[in-house]
């Protein structure tokens, strides 16, 4: 197992402590924001279409939860968290282009800075990912 890298302590406690923060708020959502999170989501995604708003904001709110617990501990290695991060940084980014009205040329729209702003997570996994894969090797 890759050693803990105390650099990496400012990234994963920032990310994990945020995404952990918003699937707790998702975990308890009710019919209304299901209806709204899986309604945005399905019309970049439309193979969500085949799964009920209630059961996909169960199972966002879950994925969250663990990415952010698997952030927020120490002896997960990096390359994993990392990879996490990146994808689920990576699908909210295809939420952000995907969307009409978000970007206009790639630069966000008022509507769009929620979302763009996930491009940090994006960095932030991508720096994980990259480290841990580079000491696994060494």
């Amino acid at each position: 197992m890759a050693r803990w890298n105390p650099a990496h302590v400012a990234l994963r406690t920032t990310a994990g402590a945020f995404i952990l923060n918003t699937g707790i708020g998702k975990w308890t959502g009710d019919e209304k924001t299901a209806a709204g999170v899986h309604g945005m989501a399905k019309g970049t995604y439309p193979f969500l279409d085949a799964v009920a708003p209630q059961p996909f904001l169960k199972a966002l709110a879950a994925g969250e939860i663990t990415l952010g617990a698997a952030l927020l501990t120490p002896f997960v290695p990096a390359a994993v968290v990392g990879a996490g991060l990146t994808g689920f940084a990576a699908s909210l980014l295809g939420l952000y282009l995907g969307t009409p009205g978000m970007h206009d040329k790639l630069r966000p729209t008022q509507q769009g800075n929620a979302i763009a702003k996930d491009v940090w997570l994006l960095g932030m996994g991508a720096a994980l990912l990259a480290d841990g894969l580079r000491r696994q090797r060494s």
